[in-house]
């Protein structure tokens, strides 16, 4: 061991003396992240007129933002893919892997194999974005599709979205809908719901300056309440009979929020049948390992009648232009990118991969696999319940449970800590000195055993199996708790329990998508670039997926090594001070963020600062993130140049600069550039006491060439999932960690079950687990480490590079909308117009999208930031070879508007209003379009192609026939 160890300290030491030269160091990896070579850097910056990337980066720039000192990151060692792989070992192995039968929301559950390697690690899957572009995403949303049609079922519910982040925010949104609802501003919780979803709930309602009464619901009145939140089975285990809670409720004009348990419901009575409004909850235990607290998908499902109130995305079965079945997101009308403050839904707010994994779990199972999971949970239960109770010390209670028990025991805590210790369990500890036990698919005879030995049992499980003959009149299926109805009677759940039948559908609907391991996605704010496989090491080291997130810090120091380094390094690259990993999302680090200069004011007396002025330009979800923080917001134009307008900046902050709590600005703006006054928009917000969140939606352009701590900015959100290369898997996960500057770390998120070090001036809880979805964070620190300060710096350079290229190659076909004032570049995204074609061609920038797809491309960020254009981001990552392919794609696709504009080819019946094409029209035996099917289907000749699995989406159709689930008969 110390001869490798030795090995391995002289290895970094050679790599840290070779750092531009090594064929083996960081330089080797750098090489391979970023997509131009030398060569072909040098090449394009000729073409821009442009010796070198520092004289770029200078001129895109500006001067007073400009980096000046170059940041200290945590490890001067140079590490290669190979000593990362070792590393990420030794550090995954000082977790301890504990058997955690904690509950709480969480559980110990096994992944099949099948669905790990062909799903949860495969960049088919990992690398997609979100299926905006639907004719080329149908696989993801059947998928989704079969995720809501599992929820609906299992809770017996009209519909259900397809995921949210965690259950303590899909609760605080269920309760935001009763608000919505009702008008009425008070929310109930039940007094027997998990700790941590009561405390993101009351944080949510803080903001909206919603008062939360906790108690117990069958003493309640319930006249004044929007919402009721309910917990099923409880916190402790227990069934409960929520009948006559509904019926009160529902006299009284409130509606009912209850939290499930999805793999319960196979078995017991489904929330829906006792005629709640909406139900929410956690598909964890449906294949999600643990992960320290995620990533996993969580879900709302509701009454038909409150669909269009319903949070995040929803998938819904609509047509293509041949009649066709097909699948799109469906009433986006709802969401924050169309409504801006007044949105119900914020798209962000998704898991789509964890959700895609929950629906092949029962997919795999199918319903009879899923009710022989959890029959031997309930077994298991009752066994250790029939066990414990014959020990003199301990009782369990005579109410009905699923697969947690509340012990009580006359033991000293102490001797039962130690015992756990000993045996490597960790149970939940009450503060009335009960102990929970949470069973899982996992546990074994052995668990059982040694849980029953900690408690003072000395015989087998064994015996109290064979001495038991009543152990069956206790279960469930005894009680007035017993499921009835039937559930996953889709074909989809029922025809692929073989191996053969799951890989071939897996692959069946991988092969429907458009992910990296296709082409490039040049969707402009979105940065999709590569996940590279080494830095997606640890999703599968089981020191890092196997941990409870509620267990003593002190199993976790392999965690705290990552967190603690990462936030080092964010934190010299961004010029904050403190950061928070809590944010599970980027809309949830607007909130949180936001939630933070609010207390700020609040502690200093200046309650009344709560206008929030976002200039056009900024990030589309940051009007509804402001809204949901309980913020008055109030728009600041943009002037031609597609900067803010200064002088209309100083009005609105003269009209309110005795409430004025802060400014949204993204940087470079959304529409692309890198504004020259930034630093001046900071001062005048400061002067008049405001504060500046800066969006980090386009950290990509910054990192290692300026800082947005040193702009001006007090808080950012960071999109690990954009910047620093987490997989964005096909619309989630995300992670959006906040990071501050001193004055504003007291009012950091904090955690009522894992003490973080914030008091009392906390913003208080945002998710469930105290580090958002700590199993992908790992990600972000291997990239650090495998790039470097300087390797991040080059990453920046070649992203603007890139950008700037591409702006210019296609600039004698396309207007780029909005360059810098001095400089007359774009930063790493553009903005390309083709509002004109809809007057000289009847084309649009959805016709243009559509068409791209028969190029084999995924279309550019469509109409945002700017009705009718296109955004477009290269990323660092894509080759000079793939830049040209796309820019081809896009001057070809001119040409054959240029052919409708002359009057050579119809303005209704032409290659771009058809577009896209699938195999099934180019081989049907009838061709009547007034174009071959040659320039229909390969417009560039035959190279790599990308068939769409259906034709253009009727969308009209899909949202006045609204269909959540999937179909018997389409």
């Amino acid at each position: 061991m110390f001869r490798r160890l030795n090995c391995l300290r002289r290895t970094q030491r050679f790599y840290s003396l070779n750092v531009s030269n090594s064929l083996f160091g960081r330089e080797s990896f750098v090489r391979r992240h970023i997509g131009p070579n030398d060569a072909d850097q040098n090449e394009m910056l000729k073409e821009l007129g442009y010796q070198s990337l520092e004289d770029l980066s200078k001129a895109v720039i500006p001067d007073n933002v400009y980096l000046q000192k170059t940041p200290n990151l945590k490890s001067s060692v140079i590490i290669d893919e190979q000593t990362l792989s070792t590393l990420i070992k030794s550090i995954a192995n000082k977790n301890e892997i504990r058997r955690s039968y904690i509950g709480m929301g969480y559980h110990g559950c096994h992944t099949p194999h099948v669905i790990t390697r062909n799903m949860l690690e495969n960049p088919g899957w990992l690398t997609p974005y979100t299926p905006y572009q639907e004719e080329i995403g149908q696989g993801r949303l059947e998928s989704l599709l079969n995720f809501q049609t599992m929820v609906a079922d299992l809770t017996s519910m009209g519909v259900a979205n397809a995921s949210l982040l965690d259950e303590a925010t899909a609760a605080s949104e269920a309760l935001a809908m009763t608000y919505r609802q009702t008008k009425r501003k008070f929310w109930f919780v039940a007094d027997n719901v998990h700790p941590q979803t009561l405390a993101v709930v009351q944080t949510r309602a803080s903001a909206l300056g919603i008062e939360v009464c906790v108690g117990d619901p069958n003493l309640a009145d319930f006249k004044p309440y929007a919402g009721v939140l309910l917990q099923y089975p409880d916190t402790y285990g227990c069934l409960m009979d929520i009948g006559e809670i509904v019926k009160a409720a529902h006299d009284n004009g409130a509606l009912v929020v209850c939290a499930a348990d999805l793999l319960s419901l196979t078995l017991i009575k489904p929330p829906g049948e006792y005629g709640v409004d909406i139900v929410v909850g956690s598909s964890q235990r449906f294949g999600t390992p643990l992960g320290y607290g995620g990533p996993h998908a969580a879900f709302v499902a509701c009454k038909s009648a409150l669909v269009r109130l319903i949070p995040g995305r929803v998938v819904g079965v609509t047509r293509d232009a041949d009649g066709n079945q097909a699948y799109r997101l469906t009433l986006q009308t709802r969401e924050q990118h169309i409504r801006r403050e007044r949105a119900t839904s914020n798209i962000c707010t998704a898991q789509a991969l964890l959700a895609n994994l929950a629906a092949m779990y029962a997919v795999y199972h199918g319903p009879n696999g899923l009710r022989d999971i959890a029959r031997r949970v309930h077994h298991n239960t009752v066994v250790l319940k029939a066990a414990l109770d014959k020990i003199q010390d301990c009782s369990t209670g005579d109410g009905s449970y699923f697969d947690t028990l509340n012990v009580k025991t006359k033991i000293p805590r102490q001797t039962i800590i130690d015992r756990c210790n000993e045996k490597m369990i960790n149970l939940r500890f009450f503060d009335d000195q009960s102990i929970g036990i949470s069973l899982d698919e996992t546990i074994t005879a052995n668990d059982l055993n040694d849980l029953l030995w900690i408690f003072g049992y000395e015989k087998s499980i064994d015996e109290i199996i064979l001495s038991n003959d009543e152990l069956l009149e206790k279960s469930v299926s005894k009680t007035i708790f017993k499921r009835t109805s039937q559930y996953l009677q889709h074909p989809v759940f029922n025809n692929h329990q073989s191996e053969t039948e799951i890989v071939r559908y897996m692959k069946q609907l991988e092969n429907k998508d458009v992910s990296l391991v296709h082409s490039m996605i040049p969707l402009g704010s979105c940065t999709m670039k590569l996940n590279a496989t080494a830095e997606l090491l640890p999703l599968s080291e089981p020191g890092f997926t196997n941990i409870h997130p509620f267990v003593p810090p002190g199993q976790v120091s392999g965690y705290q090594e990552i967190l603690e380094e990462l936030e080092y390094d964010l934190c010299q690259l961004t010029g904050y001070d403190k950061i928070s990993f809590q944010p599970n999302s980027g809309s949830q680090g607007e909130f949180a963020g936001l939630c933070a200069i609010m207390k700020y004011h609040q502690h200093r007396g200046d309650a009344e600062r709560r206008v929030c002025l976002i200039p056009t330009s900024a990030h589309g979800t940051n009007p509804a993130s402001a809204q949901m923080a309980g913020m008055d917001i109030q728009l600041v134009n943009v002037s031609k140049d597609g900067c803010i307008d200064m002088q209309h900046l100083k009005d609105k902050v003269n009209a309110h600069k005795n409430q004025l709590s802060c400014i949204m600005i993204t940087y470079p703006s959304t529409n692309g550039v890198f504004e020259e006054t930034v630093i001046e928009i900071c001062d005048i917000i400061h002067t008049n006491g405001g504060q500046v969140y800066l969006d980090g939606a386009n950290m990509n352009a910054q990192v290692g060439l300026c800082r947005p701590g040193d702009i001006g900015s007090d808080v950012s959100h960071l999109n690990l999932h954009k910047t620093f290369c987490i997989p964005h898997g096909g619309g989630g996960p995300g992670m959006g960690p906040i990071v501050v500057k001193s004055h504003l770390a007291p009012f950091l998120p904090s955690h009522p079950i894992i003490g973080n070090g914030n008091g009392e001036l906390s913003l208080g809880t945002v998710s469930a687990a105290p580090f958002g979805s700590a199993s992908i964070i790992p990600i972000s620190w291997a990239y650090i480490k495998l790039m470097g300060f300087e390797g991040l710096r080059k990453a920046t350079q070649v992203a603007i590079l890139n950008a700037n290229y591409m702006s210019k190659k296609l600039s004698s076909h396309y207007k780029t909308l909005f360059v810098g004032t001095k400089c007359g570049l774009v930063a790493h995204e553009f903005i390309i117009d083709t509002r004109e074609f809809k007057k000289t061609a009847n084309i649009d920038a959805t016709d243009i999208a559509k068409r791209l797809m028969d190029y084999g491309f995924h279309a550019p960020t469509m109409s945002w930031p700017v009705a009718g254009t296109l955004m477009i981001e290269p990323t660092e990552s894509e080759s000079r070879l793939e830049l040209d392919r796309f820019c081809n794609a896009l001057i070809s696709i001119r040409e054959e508007i240029r052919q409708i504009e002359n009057g050579t080819v119809d303005r209704e019946q032409n290659v771009l209003k058809l577009a896209p094409h699938t195999l099934k029209q180019i081989c049907n035996d009838e061709w009547n379009r007034p174009y071959s099917r040659n320039v229909a289907a390969y417009p560039m000749g035959y190279e790599q192609k990308v068939w769409p699995s259906v034709g253009r989406i009727d969308s009209k159709y899909g949202d006045q026939n609204v269909m959540c689930s999937c179909p018997l008969v389409f």
